[in-house]
């Protein structure tokens, strides 16, 4: 298998900073809100609307992540049984359609950013845009993830040689005996 290009490389570790960094502090902000409002027996006005403004992020930021490791949900009951060539050209028959699903996403996810931008949480005083903008950049890492895909997947069918096949592996240690 090839080695991962320098692009992808800075997008896994920017990645990975940002989702790190950004859990650690929705993390500290609900718990800074359980504190002041069961200890101190005060509510903060902003910490719960950033927990759930900053979970979004993580969540939309996380479809990339998920595509990176190829762990995105996947119903495998026809392709498991092609053998790996005509697994491969399916893996690129739905990246193409994850191409225009996630450009239909991106699209109106922009649209969104544009013209929510004079509307404003009310608790953390920020534009509702930068909500937004989570979809469009979330989508948009995963776009480059899935073209990556295809033209990997291109690359394996021209070759010939196809990667190791974990599917046939058991889902459970053990089984019934």
């Amino acid at each position: 298998m090839r080695e991962k290009g320098k692009f992808f490389k800075a997008i896994d570790k920017a990645e990975d900073v940002c989702l790190v960094t950004m859990f650690i502090v929705m993390v500290a902000a609900i718990f800074l809100q359980v504190i002041m409002r069961f200890v101190f027996n005060n509510s903060l006005t902003w910490s719960e609307e950033l927990g759930k403004f900053i979970f979004v992020w993580i969540s939309w930021l996380g479809i990339s992540l998920a595509e990176r490791k190829n762990e995105h949900i996947k119903i495998t009951l026809v392709t498991d049984r092609l053998s790996p060539k005509w697994r491969t050209v399916c893996e690129i028959l739905s990246g193409i359609c994850m191409l225009l699903i996630l450009g239909v996403i991106v699209y109106y996810g922009v649209t969104l950013v544009i013209f929510q931008q004079r509307v404003h949480y009310a608790g953390i005083k920020i534009s509702t845009s930068w909500g937004y903008l989570s979809l469009v950049l979330g989508c948009g890492f995963m776009i480059l993830r899935v073209i990556g895909g295809i033209f990997r997947n291109i690359g394996y069918l021209k070759s010939g040689s196809y990667p190791v096949d974990t599917v046939a592996e058991p889902a459970l240690e053990g089984g019934a005996e």
